[in-house]
């Protein structure tokens, strides 16, 4: 291992020198803006922060256009390593994304004729700051903007200095006990653009943005500039050609009727995601009739996954008397709901996470499962065994060890010693809080795919599904996140890279509703006891509109904007999200025919404010449209 790192670190002393240059230090979650002056190169390196050997992670390079220049992909064994592009004067700028939640420390070095701007992430710690480090950023004139900042047990305050006259803005950052937290204070508004220079006090993780204006820092004063951000183009190709079928897009459900359910009804959920108390369900047999057929038969889930599990979130459990009663009670109350569904059963939760070793979970998970296929009548009712619902799959859970913890590994492990007990590979996948990085799931997918084979008709021999996800696990979630139009863009793009190859089965989002310190369901709670749609529920039924049964193969040669093309018999969709801050203008054209003397297709839109779509035209046989930024759009048509 010592050898690796001392390679590592003789790689970047070997780098062209940099006379006079910048350098960004401990970066974990954040994106850097590049105009180089002169052609001089970028160098990128990078040393483990925690778990970095149980963790792949991917960075992006884009130009001003937002085309993407570079996907640096990073194996988990390069724990330290470096990459290096040429940046060229002649560009417009660069964009360098460092998606969180790295497991590394990144390194960034430009010579001393590029001036670079960091953007950090709004709540969560975006770098590993150096004591009392200092920054710099812009507040134009006329603007009422705010500094926040957040506790992460590194640095404890942030002072604001503006340079015209000395004024300072002092913010101490409180230790919050609840992660969405945060504090704030507001910048005086001045007539005239005002340069601020920002004290970090403290050292260690760091927490800090700005609400009100361009959320931009600099190392230096006269660094400080107004990104270009071009128009981007994008082109679609339609193939006649059937991938397989859809995901079922679902959410995580209550262990109760939820006490909103006309909103259930209106999310219209093709799927769910229960848990399972053995302790509950051992002493009241009956405890889930009182719910689970109206999911069934009134709201018309017929795909679900139940994990098992005892109150209190204990999530360890052995094949004792509690157990063995408690799955006999699930399996006679879902036999009970009748022919037609299919109910995936998982017999723990993230036991990659949850359980002291592999081989106690393997014989837990053994003995529970050959009573399942023991059951009478288990296999009509639509009862299938589902592995391991681990957290995460191709990288490790967050906690010690993580690199022999891999969900793919357990997977492998359980496939290998007992397949004929098993009909589907779930998993929970936390963490890819990045709009730019959501072709992790596509490859996560694609990985799964790979682990349990194809059939003869190209189907994965068994089924694929993420049973939970969200941006972040637990409460670890931002209000920047969650209650905006960030999470409505995040899930449109992470069901369609999903779903991009037929691949999956099922993918829920994790949860229906707010619960006690759990801040991140389709529905929000509010003060009164109201529950009401989050964005991302909003943006959930402008999916479900658009959601065809089969995926048709769709090239697209764009970076941030992602879509998915589909249909329901004669019936077309084209899904996409404009993920990004740009308009984008889009070229749309089908294999083997030409829009001339068509009608053209419908378009729709979905954005944080009412928007009217403009016209989509016929252009040099290509249908052409444009969509603002971040919003979500659907072309429809019928085709013989």
């Amino acid at each position: 291992m010592r050898s690796r790192w001392a390679l590592a670190w003789l790689l970047i002393a070997s780098l062209p020198p940099l006379a006079h240059g910048l350098e960004w230090s401990g970066i974990r979650d954040g994106a850097l803006h590049l105009k180089p002056a002169v052609d001089e190169p970028l160098l990128i390196a990078w040393e483990p922060a925690w778990q970095a050997d149980a963790n792949e992670e991917r960075l992006y390079l884009q130009d001003s256009s937002g085309q993407l220049l570079q996907r640096f992909e990073i194996p988990a064994r390069e724990q330290r390593g470096t990459r290096q592009w040429p940046l060229r004067a002649a560009s417009s700028g660069y964009r360098l994304e460092i998606p969180g939640y790295s497991f590394r420390l990144y390194q960034v070095r430009h010579g001393d004729k590029t001036a670079s701007l960091f953007e950090p992430v709004k709540t969560h710690f975006s770098i590993e700051a150096s004591r009392d480090q200092t920054l710099y950023f812009r507040v134009p004139a006329g603007v009422n903007a705010q500094l926040g900042g957040k506790h992460h047990g590194g640095v404890h305050a942030l002072t604001a200095e503006r340079l015209s006259d000395r004024h300072q803005v002092h913010l101490k950052l409180q230790r919050h006990t609840l992660y969405p937290r945060s504090d704030l204070v507001s910048l005086p508004v001045s007539a005239e653009e005002q340069i601020w220079r920002l004290h970090l006090q403290g050292k260690g993780k760091a927490a800090f943005w700005l609400d009100g204006t361009d959320n931009l820092f600099a190392q230096r004063p006269e660094h400080l500039y107004q990104p270009i951000q071009k128009p981007g183009r994008v082109g679609l190709s339609l193939h006649d050609k059937v991938l397989g079928p859809t995901a079922k897009l679902g959410v995580a459900l209550p262990y109760s009727l939820p006490e909103d359910a006309t909103l259930l009804g209106t999310l219209s959920p093709q799927a769910g995601g229960h848990y399972s108390f053995v302790n509950v369900m051992a002493r009241n047999p009956q405890h889930e009739q009182r719910f689970r057929p109206l999911f069934r038969h009134k709201y018309g889930i017929a795909h679900d996954i139940t994990l098992l599990a005892k109150t209190g979130r204990v999530a360890d459990l052995d094949f004792d008397a509690t157990s063995r009663a408690g799955l006999q009670a699930w399996l006679d109350s879902t036999s009970s709901l009748g022919a037609g569904g299919i109910h995936y059963l998982s017999m723990a939760d993230e036991p990659n996470l949850n359980y002291s070793s592999y081989p106690r979970f393997a014989d837990y998970f053994r003995a529970m499962a050959e009573r399942v296929r023991a059951h009478p009548g288990a296999h009509a009712a639509g009862i299938r065994i589902a592995i391991p619902a681990s957290s995460r799959l191709v990288n490790g859970p967050t906690m010690t060890d993580a690199r022999n913890r891999r969900g793919i590994d357990w997977a492998k492990r359980l496939l290998d010693e007992h397949e004929p007990l098993i009909d589907a590979l779930a998993w929970h996948e936390w963490m890819i809080r990045d709009l730019r990085a959501t072709d992790w799931y596509r490859y996560s997918v694609r990985q799964a795919a790979d682990l349990v084979g194809l059939d003869k008709q190209g189907r994965p021999r068994k089924a694929l599904l993420i049973d939970q996800t969200n941006l972040s696990s637990g409460n670890t979630i931002s209000h920047y996140e969650q209650d905006t139009q960030f999470a409505a863009l995040w899930w449109a793009s992470v069901a369609i890279q999903s779903s991009a190859d037929g691949l999956l089965d099922m993918l829920n989002w994790f949860l229906l509703a707010d619960d006690d310190g759990h801040f991140k369901g389709m529905l929000r709670l509010d003060s009164a006891g109201n529950y009401s749609l989050r964005p991302v529920g909003h943006a959930m039924n402008f999916m479900q509109r658009y959601w065809g049964e089969d995926v048709l193969l769709l090239d697209n040669d764009a970076f941030e904007v992602d879509a998915l093309a589909s249909r329901s018999g004669k019936h077309h969709n084209l899904l996409g999200v404009n993920k990004v801050d740009r308009l984008q203008q889009i070229r749309f054209t089908a294999a083997n025919t030409t829009c001339s003397g068509l009608d053209p297709p419908q378009l729709d839109l979905f954005s944080a404010t009412p928007i009217l779509p403009g016209a989509v035209n016929c252009v040099s046989g290509a249908w052409q449209f444009e969509v603002p930024a971040e919003s979500l759009f659907a072309l429809t048509w019928e085709q013989p």
